[in-house]
């Protein structure tokens, strides 16, 4: 009885201490069951967080009665955004506002509320899901869905002038699944190496930029990121900085 009424709390992540630890030895023992593990090599089958692996196999840290959070942990328990989110923040002293919204179907309907003014885009995808479906709809694949979005976005007269970047993200989930996954068997008209990561990568770059009708328009950028790699991030975003400041000073040039 006391697991059942337990479960909504660990649903909205209200778990108390001295619960979880209870529970702490049959969760490892059902992590360690080599039934549990077949099943989580099938995950791409399911709606499995990606983090799952990393938090069920440091269990003893967790469990740790003086246990404290690193960066580590709190970058990896993230929730998926939903609404929308602006961020105020300086980089040496130049302003910024950036606006985070939600990718889910029932979140785009309310994307155009905060595209005035926009004078960047910044596109994430998560390169690693070419062989997953999405939550809300179990037959369309996840990148087909993200290369069709942005094929609405990129065609959009709005942003003709507007800067693009890609973020090709999870690079190093991407680069453990062509180990063991072909990329050919979901999009047929791949020609490389499918076990390559180079190979995939530049088809992925590929896939994106051909969506663009208009080549003459402001150049498309793209990184590949690992969003828990902080240095990588770093690095990444101030090449980005750079970028926007150059494009809306040239911009602004030509008025």
């Amino acid at each position: 009885m006391m697991a059942f009424d337990t479960r909504s709390e660990v649903v909205q992540g209200m778990v108390q201490t001295h619960t979880f630890l209870q529970y702490l030895p049959t969760v490892r023992a059902l992590w360690a069951d080599s039934g549990i593990q077949h099943a989580y090599d099938r995950r791409r089958e399911f709606q499995l967080g990606e983090s799952i692996k990393y938090f069920l196999d440091n269990l003893d840290k967790l469990g740790d009665p003086d246990y404290l959070p690193s960066q580590q942990d709190i970058l990896l328990a993230r929730r998926p955004t939903k609404g929308i989110h602006e961020y105020d923040f300086e980089i040496k002293n130049v302003p910024f506002k950036m606006v985070d919204v939600g990718g889910q179907r029932s979140e785009r309907k309310r994307w155009f509320e905060c595209f005035d003014s926009v004078t960047s885009i910044l596109f994430l995808v998560s390169s690693s899901e070419f062989d997953q479906v999405l939550m809300e709809d179990r037959l369309t694949n996840r990148l087909t869905e993200s290369l069709n979005i942005f094929e609405t976005i990129v065609n959009n007269r709005v942003f003709s002038n507007v800067s693009i970047i890609l973020f090709l993200n999870k690079t190093d989930l991407l680069e453990e699944k062509v180990q063991k996954v072909s990329i050919k068997d979901y999009f047929p008209e791949f020609e490389g190496d499918p076990h390559n990561l180079t190979d995939v990568q530049k088809f992925l770059v590929d896939c994106f930029r051909t969506k663009r009708r208009d080549q003459q328009q402001k150049p498309l950028y793209h990184h590949f990121t690992t969003a828990i790699n902080t240095e990588n991030i770093r690095l990444v975003f101030r090449d980005v900085k750079d970028t926007i400041l150059h494009d809306n000073l040239k911009q602004l040039m030509l008025q």
